[in-house]
């Protein structure tokens, strides 16, 4: 069941699980957001710490766009698992990472079958990570809004150069004090996104690498926003 209500932002939430969209069958949990008419599509790939920034991160994606656009939110359960593009070691705690992302990928990609609308796809943190590598798999994504992405994944950054991405516009950020790390891996995020911002300079991709105030849990729904705005402007 479709259930949209009215909220204080008057953008309009899908508050149910759906089961279904479109008729298709998925396994995570979908929130809409915005203009379901939109002929401007946003995705973002989300986890229940993220959830309640939401309807905030609608609020300054309008501060910053004119653009009319429809946010859909796709909840994931096992972040580092459904958002992995290969298995790797695990890098804090004792979670290794798993390779379930093409699965999510193809339940995503349900999400955009009409030729008509513009696809735009994003998130923070792993999930940032997920949008990036999307961008080599299909050219469906007019745009990759990968806010404080863990480039820091073993072996992406020599994946980025070995591959071609299929995105045209890539919008890049980072905390200042994120590298500041004292974990061996993940203290060279900020050499792994440079590397892989001017790689995708000198292969004539639009791309923007914005330095953010802070560590990697400061504002994500700040962070998430001015980067679905760049690539929504292009600029």
């Amino acid at each position: 069941m479709t259930e949209f209500a009215e909220n204080k932002i008057e953008v309009k939430e899908l508050e149910k699980v759906k089961k279904f969209l479109r008729g298709k069958q998925i396994d995570m949990t979908i929130y809409e957001y915005g203009n379901p008419d939109a002929d401007t599509v946003l995705i973002q790939l989300t986890g229940d710490h993220e959830l309640s920034v939401l309807k905030n991160e609608v609020k300054e994606i309008r501060k910053r766009t004119s653009t009319d656009f429809r946010l859909i939110a796709a909840k994931v359960d096992d972040w580092n698992y459904e958002l992995s593009p290969w298995k790797a070691p695990a890098v804090f705690g004792n979670e290794d990472f798993g390779d379930g992302a093409v699965r999510t990928l193809e339940q995503i990609l349900t999400l955009c079958t009409d030729k008509s609308r513009t696809y735009y796809i994003g998130g923070y943190s792993l999930a940032g990570l997920f949008s990036l590598w999307a961008a080599y798999q299909t050219d469906v994504f007019s745009g990759i809004a990968a806010a404080s992405p863990s480039v820091w994944f073993p072996g992406f950054i020599e994946y980025m150069k070995e591959h071609e991405i299929k995105s045209e516009t890539v919008y890049l950020s980072l905390g200042d004090r994120e590298e500041k790390t004292r974990n061996s891996v993940m203290s060279q995020v900020g050499n792994c996104i440079r590397m892989g911002y001017g790689w995708l300079i000198e292969h004539g991709i639009n791309c923007n690498l914005e330095w953010n105030q802070g560590n990697h849990f400061r504002e994500p729904d700040i962070r998430i926003a001015k980067a679905f705005a760049w690539v929504m402007e292009g600029k």
